[in-house]
């Protein structure tokens, strides 16, 4: 059951200091502070390391959690960001391209010789790779079981398009196969799935279909590229007042049969499962947690 809130991944470009403040003033859970596709030139990406650590240091972003989207490790870059931002108030990075287990391997041994050599406690930063080729789709689990840092797997639909030299169609059947098998994959090895990011920021109709549809695949979150999107993604990934009441309520009567003696439970007319019950326990489990994000932030 997962201790961790993942209901919107929000990119920010690092070195844009306008985006940087207001990102600092969002709802987002997570800050996907960029060093990667979004920082051009090259020149632009140690600017943007100096930034992020300026503001980590600050305190602008201790209301969330911070994930630095790093290079890959062919791009010349990846040491440098590591080195920099593996620093307090960094929660872990989202690491672009992973095609295989190795290469989170790779980044996971890295990160223990810096945890060492920086005096963390191993296992301090966490990764989230992101799913964005066909091979990374397809070696899914195997990047979900290559490093215990893995706390989740991000879907990237775009990239995933250009490699598969397929069209993403306005439907987004294109999309729906690997979506399916990267949440499976997750929930597999207990990771959380995120789902892509949603191109047509302003199209609030398109943004809620496909809410609906990674809710129903299984998702527990969004990539997120415009805090407009946010009040959305939140409303579909938290549960209802009622959704949560309900749960209190399955697993009160669940507990009661069990004192009495009984051997199944009612609710509604209809038997109370160990799977349901599970799931009633994620239900308060998540709702607890977006309780204390919100005291937090009060």
């Amino acid at each position: 059951m997962s201790d961790i809130l993942l209901r919107s991944l929000m990119f920010v470009p690092g070195h844009n200091e306008k985006l940087l403040e207001s990102a600092s003033r969002s709802d987002a859970d997570v800050l996907l502070l960029d060093i990667e596709d979004s920082v051009q030139p090259v020149s632009n990406k140690q600017i943007a390391r100096d930034r992020i650590v300026e503001r980590i240091n600050k305190g602008a972003f201790k209301n969330h959690m911070v994930f630095p989207r790093i290079n890959d490790r062919e791009s010349g870059q990846l040491l440098k960001d590591l080195m920099q931002l593996s620093i307090e108030g960094v929660d872990g990075f989202m690491y672009p391209k992973s095609y295989t287990g190795e290469d989170v391997y790779f980044i996971d041994k890295l990160l223990d010789t810096i945890e060492y050599e920086k005096g963390f406690p191993k296992g301090k930063f966490k990764l989230i790779p992101l799913i964005e080729t066909s091979a990374a789709v397809l070696n899914a689990q195997d990047i979900c079981k290559a490093s215990d840092r893995v706390v989740a797997i991000a879907y990237g639909s775009e990239d995933f398009i250009s490699d598969l030299e397929g069209i993403h169609d306005r439907e987004h059947q294109s999309l729906f196969t690997p979506r399916a098998i990267i949440a499976m994959a997750a929930r597999a090895n207990n990771v959380i799935p995120i789902d892509t990011v949603h191109i047509n920021v302003h199209d609030m109709e398109d943004l809620e279909y496909n809410l609906k549809l990674s809710k129903n695949l299984g998702f527990e979150g969004m990539l997120v590229l415009n805090p407009k999107e946010l009040p959305l993604v939140h409303s579909y990934f938290s549960p209802s007042k009622r959704e949560t009441e309900n749960a209190e309520e399955m697993l009160r009567l669940y507990e009661q049969a069990k004192t009495d003696g009984k051997g199944v439970a009612l609710m509604n007319g209809k038997f109370i499962g160990p799977p349901m019950v599970l799931a009633a326990k994620k239900v308060i489990n998540r709702s607890n947690l977006i309780k204390q994000k919100n005291k937090n932030n009060e």
